[in-house]
């Protein structure tokens, strides 16, 4: 009773199952990383080439090709055997190449948006900066300003001087 309770818990590890044939392992990386090469390599003009010279010897050799020599008659049902199995292996390995090139896509865009986001950050902080800048500048007297002051004072002074009678000349006594 103890032992059904045991498996029954969440926190209790299960049995390990111990396997008769030993399941190939292999690296998925490598493997995808193969099937990228590979997907690249189906998806151009020389594979498109090598894959139509093939299939034009086929059907050459098989028509034209002595009788005993023929090995795929004219239905050429085995190139269309050969053709489906390459498309049937082709097929899978494209699909795994778009999902890790999909995965990285999604890497990219996080990392995108994760800068975007501080870019934002730094304009907003930069726009508050610029705007602080701008109050301050506002009441910070101005080179113009203190000249217009300057010429007013100036002009205050000469007024002044001029209102002032001048100290006449007197010789001095001896």
């Amino acid at each position: 009773m103890s032992d059904s309770r045991a498996r029954a818990r969440l926190d209790t590890p299960r049995d390990v199952r111990r396997h008769l044939v030993r399941r190939p392992s292999y690296d998925a990386d490598a493997f995808g990383v193969f099937a990228e090469q590979f997907a690249r390599f189906m998806g151009t003009a020389r594979f498109l080439l090598w894959m139509t010279v093939f299939v034009l010897v086929w059907i050459t050799w098989n028509a034209l090709a002595p009788s005993d020599l023929r090995f795929d008659p004219f239905p050429f049902i085995f190139l269309t055997l050969m053709l489906s199995l390459q498309a049937s292996y082709a097929a899978p390995l494209i699909l795994l190449a778009q999902n890790r090139q999909e995965q990285r896509d999604k890497v990219v865009a996080e990392q995108d948006r994760q800068a975007n986001a501080r870019a934002h950050a730094d304009m907003e902080f930069l726009a508050r900066e610029v705007a602080s800048l701008r109050m301050s500048v506002g009441e910070v007297a101005t080179r113009d300003f203190l000249r217009s002051e300057l010429r007013g004072l100036v002009g205050d002074i000469e007024e002044l001087t001029k209102a002032r009678p001048e100290p006449s000349e007197e010789p001095r006594g001896s």
